[in-house]
């Protein structure tokens, strides 16, 4: 059976997503490449790849969120505010996570988990 999914731990990842999808649509309004927008950040190409993503290592420091904003030239409150569209899909992520741990819950063990789960 799966881990048990942490709400703060899936809603931080959401956030960091839609984080990284702002900054790739301003990146992309300016018509800069990723080397272009790493170079003024300061910030490797690799670097900006993983935040635009939303795989960032689960952080992203308020220097750098600093740093490619200026880079983009855009108020870098653009990247921490949600509107109530994005706040909605927080919920309906959140939901479906959940939905998705209650159906592994319920499914029955194969013959290998069951052993594992009696030795316990």
């Amino acid at each position: 059976m799966g881990e048990k999914i942490d709400v703060n731990d899936i809603k931080k990842e959401i956030i960091f997503r839609q984080i990284g999808a702002k900054i790739a649509y301003y990146r992309t309004l300016r018509r800069l490449h990723q080397d272009q927008l790493a170079e003024l950040a300061h910030i490797s190409t690799s670097v900006l790849s993983r935040i635009e993503r939303g795989k960032y290592n689960g952080h992203i420091s308020v220097a750098m969120i600093l740093d490619i904003a200026e880079g983009l030239r855009v108020d870098p409150t653009v990247f921490l505010s949600f509107n109530d569209d994005e706040k909605n899909m927080w919920w309906e992520d959140l939901s479906f996570m959940e939905c998705q741990q209650k159906d592994e819950e319920a499914m029955p063990l194969n013959e290998s988990e069951q052993e594992q789960k009696d030795e316990e």
